[in-house]
């Protein structure tokens, strides 16, 4: 059955777990400062039946996210994630070119700590969160950064990378700069219309890829990969062909 819906896609469903591809821009489950935004836990019910939330990723993130089909799945995923058994890799395109190839970075993060809702760095409050970070490679004025989080707190990866230096691109909370990607400021030769011009990609370039974890039932591990939105898939493209990098050359 073709999916002809624009919040998610199907990447994979049994009798016990729901693997989709989310848009970005869509809650996955209830948000205490928005309780009337849509929500993909809500939309993919009526498709699946009821649906067991065991872990999350952020509004403005696009990718994987998983839901249980049972209860008894809920407990094994919910565990699996707490233990730190799942693979998580995200895809960030971010400004500017890191000084490292690979960074691990350990800092205690505490969710909503400031006026906005931010995730802050605090030793006090904060809990323990790791992400191991890796440079796939410089495009112009931006990078590819493959993101491995260890733990699941709100706004990981932004936060770690920010704390860093480094923004993702078009992140309206943890970066300075919210200018969209425009192929007229990375192209030498373009001759398009400015005022025509459509940004390649206009909201937060983070990505949920890959996640690897083992079936809640049969225990065999499994792997699961999200194809890029439209968007940012234009945006891989044009910088590959410019620059000659492709964060999906495994």
């Amino acid at each position: 059955m073709a999916n002809k819906n624009l919040d998610y896609k199907v990447v994979f469903s049994d009798d016990s777990i729901v693997v989709l591809n989310k848009r970005s821009g869509i809650l996955i489950a209830a948000d205490r400062y928005n309780p009337d935004a849509p929500r993909l836990d809500l939309l993919a019910e009526k498709e699946f039946g009821k649906l067991y939330a065991v872990h999350r990723i952020d509004k403005d993130t696009s990718g994987l996210i998983i839901y249980a089909r049972t209860p008894e799945a809920q407990r094994n995923l919910s565990m699996q994630f707490e233990n730190r058994q799942v693979s998580k890799t995200y895809h960030a395109l971010v400004y500017g070119h890191p000084m490292w190839e690979d960074l691990h970075v350990d800092l205690k993060l505490q969710p909503d700590g400031d006026a906005r809702h931010r995730t802050v760095v605090s030793n006090k409050y904060g809990k323990p969160s790791e992400t191991d970070f890796h440079l796939i490679g410089n495009c112009g004025p931006y990078s590819w950064i493959e993101c491995h989080p260890k733990t699941g707190r709100t706004h990981q990866i932004r936060v770690h990378l920010a704390a860093n230096g480094l923004s993702i691109v078009c992140d309206p909370l943890y970066s300075g700069n919210q200018k969209p990607v425009r192929l007229s400021e990375i192209k030498k030769k373009w001759n398009g219309d400015e005022y025509e011009e459509r940004p390649l990609l206009s909201r937060l370039a983070l990505h949920a890829y890959k996640i690897e974890l083992n079936h809640p039932v049969s225990g065999q591990k499994v792997s699961f990969t999200a194809d890029y939105p439209k968007d940012m898939d234009a945006t891989r493209k044009q910088l590959e062909k410019i620059f000659g990098v492709n964060p999906l050359n495994e």
